[in-house]
């Protein structure tokens, strides 16, 4: 019997943390409906939806009665519900490389603000910037290079021996920037991960999203 799973996301597709949890579903080969939260309208502070998410935020899961929000969360309870090897890891099998994986994910989602306040993800699914970014923000830039540069070498095309949701998340971040802002080693690994069918069929929602 398939899971009765449901993941509640932005009607734009445009968050990058509903883009994880949607890329974690499908990369677990799970089945699960899609159901659009209108963030314009504000309906993510109107029942039913904050019965379903009392932190009002989006992504949220629902699976057989139980209602999760934040996208670690979620991605984590998806390991642990839908455990390697009967279905497809999202994090590395061993604890040093786990953990490695999920600090990374904690610091692209606390840190590096100024850059994601100048380059939402509008710039990263719709167009690349045209603007530099300020003086504030170059801080910002060079601590994701840095951070990524330690992680990766080039021609490395996941973070670990195989691939991993913190790959998503960091590709993302990186795709902040403009293409000349990377070094091209590192652009190559952002687009590398961006041809994963989870991905392709997030930015095929965002296209349609659009219209």
């Amino acid at each position: 019997m398939n899971p009765a799973l449901t993941l509640y996301l932005d009607s734009n597709f445009l968050s990058p943390y509903a883009m994880s949890a949607h890329v974690g579903l499908q990369e677990k080969g799970l089945p699960f409906e899609i159901r659009l939260v209108d963030l314009e309208a504000r309906e993510q502070f109107m029942a039913p939806y904050t019965q379903r998410a009392p932190t009002c935020r989006v992504p949220a899961l629902t699976h057989e009665g139980f209602h999760l929000t934040e996208s670690s969360a979620i991605l984590e309870y998806l390991e642990e519900a839908f455990p390697a090897p009967q279905y497809p890891a999202l994090y590395p099998a061993d604890p040093q490389g786990r953990a490695r994986a999920r600090q990374l994910q904690a610091w692209l989602r606390s840190d590096l603000m100024a850059l994601r306040e100048e380059r939402s993800t509008v710039a990263v699914f719709h167009a690349e910037a045209e603007a530099p970014l300020s003086d504030a923000a170059l801080p910002a830039m060079a601590k994701l290079l840095r951070v990524a540069e330690l992680l990766l070498k080039p021609g490395q095309q996941t973070l670990f021996a195989s691939w991993c949701i913190a790959d998503t998340e960091l590709a993302l971040m990186l795709k902040r920037l403009r293409r000349a802002e990377l070094p091209d080693w590192l652009a190559d690994y952002a687009d590398g991960q961006w041809q994963r069918p989870a991905v392709q069929r997030w930015l095929r929602h965002n296209r349609e999203a659009r219209g």
